[in-house]
């Protein structure tokens, strides 16, 4: 899912107009981007309906293997004529527009090659989950808006027969998750096959219309949303489960290393170089895990000498593990304690950031059809035509197998100052290409929500020791998943031997640590981005610390980081030090 999605955003490119008075050079590049994105538009229909375009509100995305072909094509096209226009004379800005255009356009086309594509779900969702989610992403305010909405339920047969075709091509050319991994997916579809279709979360739009609705209108937008539902949707989903059960999980590979793929050694490099933005070799990164494994571990330990409680690291973790002050009494007890810590952070911003999003972020559940196999929360940026907020959805699963010492570094992970304050921020961004304010290199928005749970610590969040630990939790956790993610795909662990490796060095239950691996398991590469891009920022923050010396202003630095958007972490290297240069 997540590859295949990278696939398709080559071409979440847009201009934004330009001026007569650019270069013939700038004209050049903007039009490009002008043509990227009308494309992308065309290819991808719910984001432009979500965008706010609605020339095509009744149609979904092609995945036929025409489609995707003719996608990579287009992409080699845009890459030729990007690489025909002179660098040189275009402006600073410009310039760093070609450069993440170019990485974005090539990325694609690499990964193209590799075919993801060809595995397009894992246990963590795909299309059957995200098709599932279509209604949230819309908006319903006139007959022609649930007409549209219509149109998409019927179109999701032939949607769901192309992406099982693809998957049946990965079959035969070896290209198919491990079967542990999609023995978990049965149980998300069947949840999405309701019998009943007033509780299909498909259905919901038609419980609640507009006021200047007749009875007539309701009558039959009512009857024809059914009918998609009964006739097409519900039949689509059996034939996913059907073909999960039959076909693909007994095709599923045994390995679970990607290196059990044809292509997995070159997959695994480009998922790394990817991810992380770097070009590193699976040993440097273990390493550097190890070594970061090992300093935290003494700062934790260090921690626990400051509680009142008496014992080792692994009495500490039963500790808390058990202990029921370190519990939520109920799923609205912990929104409750998650309300009060957003709130406490938003009175704090304003002393580390000058510059804040206008765009709220809300609080939800996970759904309850993926709580059983999602992470402990995760977050869903703004819609671009502002009608939508952004969301941090908090995992009420088995409420009594979740912390609460660690809800403070999750919910600043999450929230503000990391996922949504970076995100709504870079969207927000107003004189660059629309695609600069999608980007979402994994290395610069996890690196920043994982440094941005450490400022909370400035900031006064952490009310006690135990919260803190649940900072260091969340650290350790991070700096273990480097240890892991290449333990996994390039040395051969078993996934036993990762499961421990996590159980040893964090204070997560077997439960949570088993959702985690398999997230590693199936997504490779994906877990090395958070401490890679971390660590980038806190070396920066260092540098400018030091070069500046009593000038440091913390606000200035991170306007500095945060103001143009996600770049790849060399990209923002060199930005920092163009700033710390004109500082001095």
């Amino acid at each position: 899912m997540k590859k295949l999605n990278i696939v398709i955003a080559i071409l979440w490119f847009a201009g934004f107009g330009y001026c007569n008075d650019l270069n013939s050079a700038a004209k050049r590049l903007h039009k490009l981007f002008d043509e990227q994105f009308e494309f992308s538009l065309r290819e991808n229909p719910v984001f432009a309906t979500t965008y706010g375009d609605h020339r095509f509100d009744d149609k979904l995305s092609q995945m036929s293997m025409e489609a995707i072909e003719r996608r990579n094509e287009k992409a080699k096209t845009f890459l030729s004529i990007l690489k025909s226009i002179n660098r040189e004379e275009l402006s600073q800005k410009d310039k760093l527009n070609y450069d993440i255009a170019k990485k974005l356009l090539e990325d694609s086309i690499k990964w193209n090659e590799l075919k993801p594509y060809l595995m397009p779900i894992d246990q963590m969702g795909g299309f059957y989950t995200g098709f599932a989610r279509l209604a949230e992403e819309l908006s319903f305010k006139t007959a022609k808006d649930y007409e549209n909405y219509i149109a998409r339920l019927n179109a999701f047969g032939s949607y769901t027969d192309q992406y099982l075709q693809l998957m049946r091509i990965g079959i035969k050319e070896g290209m198919v998750p491990p079967r542990i991994v999609l023995e978990q997916i049965p149980g998300t579809i069947e949840s999405l096959i309701s019998e009943d279709i007033n509780e299909s979360i498909l259905y919901q739009p038609f419980k609640k219309f507009p006021a200047d609705f007749n009875q007539s209108q309701r009558a039959r937008i009512r009857s024809e949303g059914e009918k998609a539902i009964a006739q097409t949707v519900r039949p689509a989903y059996k034939r996913i489960l059907e073909f999960i059960r039959e076909e693909y999980i007994p095709s599923g590979r045994e390995e679970i290393s990607i290196y059990g793929l044809p292509n997995g050694r070159e997959y695994y490099r480009q998922s790394i170089r990817d991810y992380t933005t770097l070009d590193l070799a699976p040993e440097k990164i273990h390493e550097i895990g190890m070594a970061e494994v090992k300093r935290i571990k003494q700062e934790m330990l260090e921690l626990i000498a400051k509680t009142e409680f008496k014992g080792n690291f692994e009495e500490f973790k039963k500790y808390i593990q058990t202990n029921e002050k370190f519990r939520a009494e109920s799923p609205e007890d912990m929104l409750k304690r998650v309300a009060w810590i957003m709130k406490k952070t938003d009175g704090e911003l304003p002393r580390f950031f000058k510059v804040l999003p206008r765009m709220p972020v809300g609080i939800k559940k996970v759904p309850a059809y993926i709580e059983a196999t999602s992470p402990i929360a995760f977050y869903s940026g703004p819609s671009f035509d502002g009608l939508s907020p952004g969301y941090y959805f908090v995992n009420t699963y088995d409420i009594n197998s979740k912390s609460l010492y660690n809800l403070a570094a999750t919910t600043l992970h999450e929230t503000n100052p990391g996922h949504h304050l970076q995100i709504a921020l870079a969207q927000e961004i107003n004189d660059v290409p629309l695609f600069r304010r999608m980007a979402g290199f994994t290395a610069f928005t996890e690196g920043w929500a994982l440094y941005a749970e450490q400022v909370g610590d400035e900031m006064g969040i952490y009310e006690d020791e135990y919260s803190r630990f649940g900072m260091l939790d969340n650290d350790i956790w991070r700096a273990c998943r480097l240890v892991v993610d290449t333990g996994i795909h390039h040395f051969g662990w078993s996934r036993q031997k990762a499961i421990d490796f996590m159980l040893e060095n964090t204070s997560m239950d077997s439960n949570n640590v088993i959702v985690e691996v398999n997230r590693y398991i199936a997504w490779p590469g994906q877990a090395l981005s958070y401490k890679m891009g971390e660590l980038k920022i806190k070396e920066l923050r260092k540098t400018a610390e030091k070069q500046l010396g009593g000038g440091f202003d913390i606000r200035e630095f991170h306007y500095v980081i945060l103001k143009d958007g996600a770049l790849p972490l060399n990209m923002l290297e060199k930005k920092v030090e163009q700033w710390l240069a004109s500082e001095k």
